[in-house]
């Protein structure tokens, strides 16, 4: 058999992992039930870490040249925004570009990598035999399987991988819907985002790059628990006037949809040779638009690991790791959303002097307000490291500028880790050389950095290990062993 992955989903989370495996050179099918792209884009929005993420890999200059840029983020569409231009990245903002484009992006750079991207080709059944999965396709020219030794779910809410693995899908049916209309308005809102709050209904609007503008709508007969028809033209229109006034002369919709806030979390993100990502690991209502965003980060997570674990580096024991990190995400996420939703179906006096309470904390406390942006942006995720290590260890690096006028992020751009030395750095390194190694002149001027000599990085960005030692002898030996332990987390590995 050979020593290969099948992805199933082809979607933003599954092609970048595709990218991911392949830039580690692991033989990678994709297989995509879709014979194209989806027009309709649910996703809109790529937040600063996720902008990070692509960055590591030099593969976000497309998405900046075609995306809008948003300097600020909401939550639960409170008038005091979220401002993001206080971030610590190199992108303090968000870009707007429909979900189809960054899909067709992504898969162009899977493609170029060498993965064997099949659209059109349906799984049927995936099973686990002992040191192989066997996977049952559909394909245009007929049934066929491929044995292989790991398959990841990227395959959305109603995941077949997920149901082939036996992993429950736990959470809360919706109790309130929300409504999205692609339109043509001939009197649009002035800005980059339009957003408003009544008793009768929440209202944001954002221009789109082909001149449309997307309107997403919250009114008091979503709160509920049943499917009304299909949404009308003329209902959205309604909707919209209810709140703002106006339809600002809305025509020539696109596309016009419902959605709920069903969550939902997978019990375990591995079972076996089975991985999930993306939507087949998480559901919840896209407030902030999350979700694509959570996606990719999962791939950037899983797939140094999974790559490591095919190709004879790491243990298997690695890919546990993928769910002990992730998984608190995705409950993160579950609850930041569902609290959103909360506060924008809040139509009532309460909920307003709610939101009204909110809105003053958020502008009179500082601190509150970057924690939310941070929050917002995927920067203030981090993987807390078991036992003792220092306090550095599992937060993001931040793009350091080198001592040979490259940044880190040019480092990582290969996929391997690197070593970042600040001050003496005789020795600092791993045993076989198969982590880069680079000087910075200073180390970052932030409190949690004080007195740090070395960090070690990890292919996706977040730092495995960090000392402030000195002493040349110690540092090397210090520097092999979190060598060691970046691909082998059992406990005899860990750096001490």
């Amino acid at each position: 058999m050979e020593q290969s992955v099948v992805i199933v989903g082809g979607g933003p989370t599954g092609a970048w992992l595709a990218c991911e495996l392949r830039l580690a050179g692991v033989p990678t099918v994709v297989l995509e039930r879709e014979p194209e792209v989806d027009p309709h884009s649910r996703a809109l929005t790529v937040h600063p870490r996720t902008i990070e993420t692509l960055a590591l890999r030099g593969a976000h200059r497309e998405l900046l040249a075609e995306g809008g840029r948003i300097p600020s983020g909401h939550f639960a569409v409170l008038d005091e925004r979220l401002d993001f231009r206080e971030l610590d990245t190199d992108f303090p903002f968000t870009l707007t570009i429909p979900q189809a484009r960054t899909t067709e992006l992504l898969r162009r750079r899977a493609l170029a990598l060498g993965a064997d991207l099949r659209c059109g080709h349906r799984v049927t059944g995936c099973t686990e035999t002992g040191a192989a999965v066997t996977v049952s396709v559909e394909g245009p020219d007929g049934a066929y399987t491929l044995e292989v030794a790991y398959v990841v779910g990227c395959d959305g809410t109603r995941s077949l991988v997920r149901r082939c693995a036996g992993v429950a899908f736990d959470g809360t049916p919706h109790t309130a819907l929300g409504t999205l209309g692609d339109v043509v308005l001939d009197d649009p809102p002035p800005g980059a985002v339009a957003s408003a709050w009544t008793t009768d209904g929440t209202l944001i609007a954002v221009p789109l790059p082909d001149g449309r503008h997307r309107i997403v709508m919250h009114s008091p007969e979503d709160v509920r628990t049943g499917r009304p028809g299909e949404l009308t033209f003329e209902e959205f229109r309604e909707r919209v006037r209810r709140v703002v006034g106006t339809d600002y002369g809305m025509r020539d919709p696109s596309w016009l949809s419902r959605y709920g806030n069903t969550s939902r979390l997978a019990r375990r993100y591995r079972a076996g040779r089975f991985l999930l990502a993306g939507d087949a690991a998480h559901q919840h209502m896209p407030a902030g638009g999350v979700g694509l965003n959570v996606g990719v980060q999962d791939a950037m997570n899983l797939g140094w690991e999974l790559a490591a674990v095919v190709d004879g580096r790491a243990p298997e024991e690695l890919l546990d790791t993928y769910h002990s990190e992730r998984h608190p995400v995705g409950a993160d996420t579950i609850e930041h959303t569902q609290a959103q939703t909360a506060l924008m179906m809040g139509f009532s006096p309460q909920g307003a002097a709610l939101r009204s309470l909110l809105g003053k904390l958020i502008a009179e406390r500082p601190q509150l307000r970057d924690a939310l942006a941070e929050r917002l942006s995927g920067l203030s995720v981090h993987y807390p490291p078991p036992g003792r290590a220092h306090p550095l260890t599992g937060h993001r690096a931040p793009n350091l500028r080198l001592s040979d006028t490259r940044s880190l992020f040019d480092v990582l751009r290969d996929g391997r880790p690197a070593f970042v030395g600040f001050g003496r750095t005789d020795g600092l390194g791993d045993a076989d050389g198969r982590i880069n190694r680079c000087r910075c002149p200073l180390a970052p001027d932030r409190a949690a950095w004080a007195g740090v000599n070395a960090v070690l990085v990890r292919p996706d960005g977040y730092i495995g290990w960090a000392t402030g030692e000195t002493d040349a002898s110690a540092l090397a030996a210090e520097s092999r062993t979190a060598a060691a332990a970046l691909y082998d987390p059992r406990p005899a590995a860990r750096p001490v």
